[in-house]
């Protein structure tokens, strides 16, 4: 056993006592749910707000609509006006944020424990009170805007993969970017906005998340002093989105800008989430993203590609099955100058089909199965992660129970059960192929 190793199994032995586990769960009358990660280490708490209503589930012709409003959050209400909660925040020491993702948006606060009671009343505050006017609204349309010329528009990457995710999702809103396509972003109103706002801020679309130096009993107190009178809203029903058809045929396009900083072939599978009650087959993926591009070192498709062969710059994979609806699983290779994206992409499908055919390596993948396990114990060492895997959980349709299984279900994996997922997984028909390159007609799709 290495040192690594060796000092990693000692760590699981003498850690958990130390760190952050305590998890208790309540639920307000408006059906707010609460739950609190108790870690008494700091008199610091973060405090969160979890909304069920992401970019994913915004109307057709309204991308852009849940990010949008994230920003008009911070616009004010009668009892805080526009941009002093962020301001008040400060002045007592902490710091504020919000961000919006496929199946959430979430508003958080990292602050002393004594000040909870203080951003909980403005949370609460501005989760029913919010105060829009045009002027707002033309200023933080523009905000949005000139965001999505830096992340998207100026970069090459990203429009790629931008496209990558439109080629994928057909019909699930997962193939429409977070951030919003700049047309529909553009003809964004003061009453979309507001339409959004009214429809899923709403008490019984949230989840309240407060981690750090608290009681249980206290955070429910001050839970049901300022989020307990909110009233819930009618019009909160079971998400059901569009849902992808089969398919039946690779898709694979090329995408040329000079500015590519590096000419890369990648590749997406689609791929099942983490299921309520049934986390096997996602575990299986992500050990199977593990063995394949974790790691630069040691990971298959690094060590053929980058050490062995030495075509490739980097190489890898990645998979994240924490989302409401079915997710991708990716692979990805950067060649050396040089190395033709048709012959990167014949190296990548090699190193494939060899671990196809001979199996997982049992060491390599007991070495993985413990720094797996040692990495869940350190993420607890940050009760914000801790707040964040649970936010992230709940609001893509798993419960506490199934966060608190993962672990185990983790380590309940065989390496059977990752070579029946890959088979599984690697079908060409359910995959998109895209290359990025400098120059258009640079290389022929094959």
């Amino acid at each position: 056993m290495s040192r690594i190793v060796g000092a990693l199994a000692l760590w699981l032995l003498i850690a958990p006592a130390a760190l952050a586990d305590q998890v208790t769960t309540f639920t307000l009358k408006n059906g707010m749910q609460g739950i609190v990660i108790e870690d008494h280490r700091a008199p610091v708490v973060t405090h969160m707000v979890w909304y069920r209503a992401g970019s994913a589930d915004e109307q057709r012709g309204k991308s852009g609509v849940a990010h949008f409003l994230e920003h008009l959050m911070f616009k004010g209400t009668k009892t805080v006006p526009g941009g002093e909660l962020s301001k008040i925040v400060e002045a007592n020491g902490g710091y504020d944020n919000a961000f919006t993702s496929y199946d959430q948006t979430v508003y958080f606060q990292r602050l002393a424990a004594d000040r909870l009671d203080l951003v909980m009343r403005m949370e609460a505050d501005r989760m029913r009170n919010l105060i829009l006017s045009e002027d707002d609204v033309k200023t933080e349309r523009q905000v949005i805007l000139e965001e999505r010329s830096q992340r998207i528009d100026s970069s090459p990457e990203a429009l790629f993969h931008e496209q990558l995710a439109a080629a994928q999702f057909l019909n699930s809103p997962y193939g429409t970017p977070t951030i919003g396509w700049r047309q529909e972003m553009e003809a964004l109103t003061r009453q979309d906005a507001l339409a959004w706002y009214r429809h899923y801020y709403a008490p019984n679309d949230a989840i309240l998340i407060v981690a750090g130096d608290v009681r249980p009993a206290d955070v429910e107190e001050l839970a049901r002093k300022y989020y307990g009178p909110l009233k819930p809203s009618d019009g909160i029903v079971p998400r059901k989105r569009p849902q992808e058809p089969p398919q039946l045929a690779e898709r694979r396009l090329s995408f040329a800008d000079p500015n590519i900083a590096q000419p890369m072939v990648t590749r997406s599978y689609l791929a099942p989430q983490r299921r309520h009650g049934d986390q096997k087959q996602a575990a299986a993926l992500t050990f199977l993203a593990a063995l394949l591009g974790g790691n630069a070192q040691t990971s298959l498709l690094s060590r053929s590609l980058s050490f062995d062969q030495k075509i490739a710059v980097s190489a890898g994979a990645s998979y994240d099955g924490t989302s409401l609806d079915p997710t991708t699983f990716t692979l990805y290779v950067v060649p050396v100058p040089g190395v033709s994206l048709a012959d990167a992409e014949r190296a990548m499908d090699k190193v494939l089909a060899d671990f196809l055919a001979k199996g997982v390596d049992p060491d390599h993948f007991a070495r993985l199965k413990t720094q797996l396990k040692a990495e869940l114990i350190y993420k607890k060492d940050d009760v914000g992660d801790l707040a964040r895997d649970y936010g992230q959980a709940l609001t893509s349709g798993l419960t506490v129970e199934d966060e608190q299984a993962w672990p185990d279900v983790l380590q309940s994996v065989t390496a059977d059960d990752v070579l029946a997922a890959a088979k599984a997984l690697f079908d060409r028909r359910h995959a998109v192929t895209g290359w990025a390159m400098t120059n258009a007609g640079q290389e022929d799709l094959p």
